[in-house]
């Protein structure tokens, strides 16, 4: 496709990416929605003592897999393996549905969850791939919707139908919401098609996928199942340290990299928004599950209204990404928005670290609404900056790297949170397991005292690692954003012709920086 071609129309990229939208939004809303129907579940199917594994499963299978589809997306077509993965989650979520065990229903959220990998990985990249990063921001309110609607809307949906329908539709939901995606995504969906013949990083995947198991074990068990100094917690640490060193020294030896080096050496910024999208994974978790409870249990909320009580955060991260993403189409400019963006968090969670029982919930709301602030200043525009720094054939691995490390800093943080957490409460739970509302005057008193010492030390330990990622945002480059797909911004390279190897096919992995994809009739 000759460099000249003009950008796809945006009510064309708009309606094009509403199905990408939203099978990103039933992968998101999905792991919400059956950790409501899990009390159902486990009294229908039984097996409690492994009611864990199946969050661990999805987890485990979607974090090993980002950044294979990734990859597998440069190299043979975004779209084709894009609507393989929604496939495969639809398919999950048939399985899961029909499951006559607990066994069996682990393991088909496995399968989900290597669906919910691809989607994960490559909504962003199509994202990348159709709209330059000068005009992105103008999306960006898209993508802001889907993860706020997913985080509030996930608890309120799944409360629903397992009341009115039975837990099992908790799965079936997406089995008609999947089949508009993959039709939606099917003829609206128009990139260019890619063949590429190249070999596949069998050892990087083996190496890769050994790391991210070792390492979600570790911070899963870490704290609930074994101890944080426990010789299996601590090997498990080890493997991944060591399969780190090992799939680096691997990567730079093979000819098509899962994880190509040159994304992380070839512009600062992309090291820089890995961190910055760490601690944006950690903070988003460690509030989505705090919070509420907090709410619930100290400020006596009702639990029956538990994704709303997450409102006065999430709406500011819709508000503030549209107004960020259209100063930054508007101006080119973007290095304020990640710097203001995580000093307003460290901000927001400072203040929310100084809650106890007397907190009301309308200050609650207040610091929440600064903690969302920062949190649409940074999310899309860390993706965004990310994606501006590194060549067009490496949109999807780089668009998975990102990806990986807000799920790793996701399963990182809900592990110290949550062993910061059960210290505090360590002794001070209700002997009868009544709750706090049941006990007497003073053990009530001590407990909702414990349970704000717990959240202090939660919001404490992520305010400071805010703060220390603000030296990240301040370090960041500004370089011009490329107003069509190409060579990141401040590299030489010129974009593919009509003539050469990677000719008519920028959707490939092949050959060197390609022009943006235009869809065509």
């Amino acid at each position: 496709m000759p460099a000249s071609d003009p950008s796809p129309p945006a009510r064309a990229v708009r309606w094009a990416l509403l199905g990408v939208m939203l099978a990103m939004l039933l992968s998101m809303l999905d792991n919400m929605v059956v950790g409501t129907a899990m009390p159902t579940i486990v009294d229908d199917l039984g097996g409690l003592g492994h009611i864990s594994w199946v969050v661990t499963a999805y987890t485990l299978a979607t974090a090993a897999s980002t950044p294979v589809w990734g990859k597998c997306g440069d190299l043979f077509g975004r779209k084709n393996v894009y609507l393989l993965s929604v496939a495969v989650f639809v398919a999950g979520s048939a399985l899961s549905g029909a499951a006559r065990s607990m066994a069996e229903l682990i393991a088909f959220r496995a399968v989900q969850g290597l669906g919910a990998g691809g989607i994960g990985a490559l909504a962003f990249a199509l994202i990348g791939s159709l709209v330059p990063p000068r005009e992105r921001g103008r999306y960006q309110g898209m993508t802001a919707s889907v993860m706020a609607v997913g985080t509030i809307g996930g608890p309120l949906v799944g409360g629903f139908i397992t009341a009115h329908a039975g837990w099992r539709w908790a799965f079936y939901v997406n089995l008609p919401l999947g089949a508009i995606a993959l039709v939606w995504c099917w003829f609206l969906l128009r990139l260019p098609a890619a063949r590429a013949r190249a070999r596949v990083d069998w050892a990087g995947i083996t190496l890769m996928t050994a790391v991210i198991s070792a390492l979600v074990l570790a911070t899963t068990w870490a704290g609930s199942t074994y101890p944080w100094t426990s010789w299996q917690v601590l090997a498990l640490f080890a493997a991944a340290a060591a399969g780190v060193a090992v799939f680096a020294a691997v990567e730079r030896r093979v000819a098509e990299p899962l994880l190509p080096p040159r994304i992380f050496t070839g512009h600062r910024n992309f090291p820089l928004m890995s961190v910055l999208m760490l601690v944006s994974g950690t903070t988003i978790f460690g509030c989505s599950l705090y919070l509420p409870l907090f709410q619930q249990t100290v400020q006596g909320a009702s639990a029956s209204d538990s994704g709303l009580l997450l409102l006065p955060m999430m709406a500011p991260v819709v508000l503030v990404s549209q107004i960020g993403g259209r100063v930054m189409s508007a101006t080119g400019r973007y290095k304020v928005f990640p710097v203001l963006g995580t000093a307003c968090m460290t901000a927001g969670l400072l203040l929310l670290s100084t809650m106890d029982a007397s907190t009301s919930r309308t200050l609650t709301g207040c610091y929440m609404a600064l903690v969302g602030v920062g949190m649409g200043f940074l999310m899309q525009m860390v993706t965004t900056i990310a994606q501006n720094s590194v060549e067009m054939r490496d949109m999807g691995a780089a668009s998975a790297a990102i990806t990986l490390f807000r799920t790793i800093g996701g399963s990182v943080g809900v592990a110290v949170f949550g062993s910061l957490f059960n210290r505090a409460l360590d002794g001070r739970l209700p002997a009868d397991g009544a709750g706090a509302a049941a006990a007497p005057g003073a053990a009530r008193d001590a407990y909702l005292h414990s349970f704000a010492t717990g959240t202090h030390q939660i919001f404490l330990v992520g305010a400071v690692v805010c703060a220390v990622s603000l030296v990240a945002a301040l370090l960041v480059k500004e370089v011009p954003l490329r107003g069509k797909a190409g060579p990141p911004a401040g590299k030489p390279g010129a974009v593919a012709s009509e003539g050469g190897a990677g000719a008519g096919r920028p959707d490939s992995g092949t050959g060197g920086p390609q022009a943006a994809p235009t869809p065509t009739a």
